[in-house]
């Protein structure tokens, strides 16, 4: 799948979100820096089909189809809008998830998961306190458990503290088993994976002008 943003932006006179361009592919990982404390939401929200720009189009393999990008694009830890609270321990988010994606959510279920990925012993951790690369990890995993995810936009991972080469090659290694991969990261990590072997990077964020404010429950439902 191919999904491709073009001359996109949000607010007024690009205040939210300035005027760009990007694509992010089946098979591939691509980061692209957003500075400001909503703009990468709000880039989230787009690129997944789940806000409308003001300006500018979205598509996914050459249409424009809301729908589809909703369906087949998973929007990932984003801030206020699919985040899990910090204070929820791993096992009851992984619980939720299990649920969502029709699969048996107990937990004895929750933990039989988490033991394949080896975290089981993070079940009763509140999931604000994990390692910021097994948490990308839950999260990535939990998200491709639903059967028409081909994409995932993950959202500032970098806000979580530690070392971005951890996430990054997560990312990569989702890319290499045919997921389209697009990580919203903020500049302090986009230039520690800038430099990082086979690393494809898109067109850089503008940080200048002030971001107005947008209410992302007001848009289109994250899940």
């Amino acid at each position: 799948m191919r999904v491709a943003l073009q001359n996109v932006t949000k607010g007024r006179r690009g205040q939210v979100l300035p005027t760009m361009d990007i694509v992010f592919e089946s098979g591939h990982a691509r980061f692209i820096r957003a500075e400001t404390e909503q703009r990468p939401t709000v880039l989230g929200l787009i690129a997944s089909g789940r806000m409308r720009p003001d300006s500018g189009t979205v598509t996914i393999d050459g249409v424009a189809d809301a729908g589809a990008l909703r369906r087949r694009v998973a929007l990932v830890d984003a801030p206020a809008v699919s985040d899990p609270p910090p204070d929820v321990a791993v096992g009851a988010v992984v619980g939720e998830e299990l649920m969502f994606a029709g699969r048996p959510a107990t937990p004895r279920h929750a933990r039989r998961w988490l033991r394949m990925l080896g975290f089981d012993d993070l079940i009763r951790t509140p999931i604000g306190v994990i390692d910021p690369a097994a948490r990308v990890r839950i999260l990535c995993e939990l998200a491709v458990l639903r059967a028409e995810v081909e994409a995932l936009v993950l959202v500032a991972p970098d806000r979580h503290g530690g070392r971005p080469d951890g996430w990054w090659r997560i990312a990569s290694e989702f890319a290499d088993r045919g997921y389209a991969m697009l990580v919203i990261v903020g500049g302090a990590a986009a230039a520690v994976i800038s430099t990082m072997p086979e690393t494809v990077h898109a067109e850089h964020l503008s940080d200048a002008g002030a971001a107005a404010q947008v209410t992302p429950a007001a848009e289109e439902d994250a899940r």
